[in-house]
């Protein structure tokens, strides 16, 4: 079993920067894709960005040439660089992992609060 801490959220006004951080701890061998995804208050909870283990990257496409993913495999951590934030980015993140073994459920972290001010 694998536990997902994310850390790095806060309050930041329109145009500014935050920067998303997620560790992994436990049973790591084997995680797959690392990915964060948003919900915002009265909303589904949306894919924003994933990285694999070989640091491939997919983005959703309003966060494009906005926010950038990384992954360090050798410390088990997952970042998002989120620059030129929006109202609209307002949102809980969470951390995301699956595994090269498909039939294990994916890890989900508790969640980290982005609100942005315009």
């Amino acid at each position: 079993q694998v536990q997902l801490v994310e850390s790095g959220g806060g309050l930041v006004q329109a145009g500014g920067s935050l920067r998303l951080s997620c560790a992994a701890s436990g049973s790591t061998f084997g995680i797959n894709t690392m990915a964060w995804y948003r919900q915002a208050p009265g909303k589904q909870r949306e894919l924003v960005a994933t990285i694999t283990s070989g640091t491939t990257t997919n983005y959703a496409d309003s966060v494009k040439g906005r926010f950038t993913i990384s992954r360090d495999n050798a410390k088990n951590t997952v970042h998002l660089q989120m620059n030129s934030l929006k109202p609209e980015d307002t949102a809980v993140y969470y951390c995301y992992a699956d595994y090269i073994l498909r039939w294990l459920s994916p890890s989900w972290g508790q969640g980290t609060q982005v609100t942005v001010s315009s």
